[in-house]
């Protein structure tokens, strides 16, 4: 609980039993989560029966791989249909520290910011956590064209560490979005499109075995989706193409501003 605001941390989970207690243990361990929403996507390991021993954490297991995508939506529509008001999503895979939940349930709780991304990128995490050379690349270039087709300024639309409140996430239309990796990117340029602010906090990461990641060929195939849906945005923004990504009557230059709770 963060002013009472209820925080509900979600993680969308493949084959993550090597590191999910390490992940909700250290979450748990910042004193403002009241839940922790688990979605299980077809694992074939042990991460459902590990999930359902650790406390406060609620399982939902997904009979058939539903992708990436596909996870999230559960994840964040489990969440909101717990009453949260507050809904941070990280992998269950201790890439991300948890340790920084409670500063982005603040910026939110407070009525500063709807968004709240976990850069890797800012104070130089990415390649001192050992993010490999092409990836950093490919990240930096996938920015700087979401950055010049959005008309935004952030350090990376691609981290898996995100906080939203409880109204962004009703405002965003996510039901038609894709259930593979891109949705990452497309719904954080819906949040964008919307003329929410998205606030950045610096996030160390950690490379290693355990730590999922997409292969190379998957990568250039979300790498080509985020240069599509930078185009979209743009096409979109100046009335050249219709899309139902991008609604004309949710486009907003800038979100009005809320008091501080």
């Amino acid at each position: 609980m963060y002013q009472d605001k209820k925080v509900v941390v979600v993680m969308p989970a493949y084959n993550a039993e090597r590191t999910l207690d390490r992940t909700v243990r250290e979450a748990l361990a910042t004193g403002v989560v009241d839940e922790i929403v688990v979605v299980d996507d077809a694992s074939r390991d042990g991460t459902v029966t590990l999930a359902r021993r650790l406390p406060q954490v609620r399982v939902v297991v997904h009979p058939q791989n539903r992708g990436y995508g596909g996870n999230q939506k559960t994840c964040y529509r489990e969440a909101l249909a717990s009453g949260a008001d507050i809904v941070i999503m990280v992998h269950p895979d201790y890439q991300y520290s948890p340790r920084l939940i409670p500063a982005m349930a603040s910026l939110i709780g407070i009525g500063l910011y709807h968004c709240v991304i976990g850069s890797r990128v800012l104070g130089g995490y990415a390649l001192r956590g050992g993010m490999p050379w092409w990836r950093y690349v490919s990240n930096r270039v996938l920015t700087l064209m979401s950055n010049l087709c959005q008309r935004a300024k952030l350090s990376e639309y691609h981290t898996g560490y995100r906080a939203f409140s409880r109204d962004l996430l009703q405002s965003l239309d996510l039901a038609g979005n894709s259930d593979d990796f891109v949705f990452d990117n497309e719904m954080l340029a819906q949040v964008i499109w919307a003329g929410y602010t998205v606030a950045e906090v610096s996030c160390p990461t950690r490379y290693f075995a355990e730590a999922s990641s997409i292969n190379f060929r998957r990568s250039v195939r979300y790498g080509f989706g985020c240069l599509r849906v930078a185009l979209l945005f743009l096409l979109c923004d100046l009335g050249v193409v219709r899309h139902a990504l991008f609604p004309r009557d949710q486009r907003r230059r800038q979100a009005p501003a809320e008091p501080a709770a």
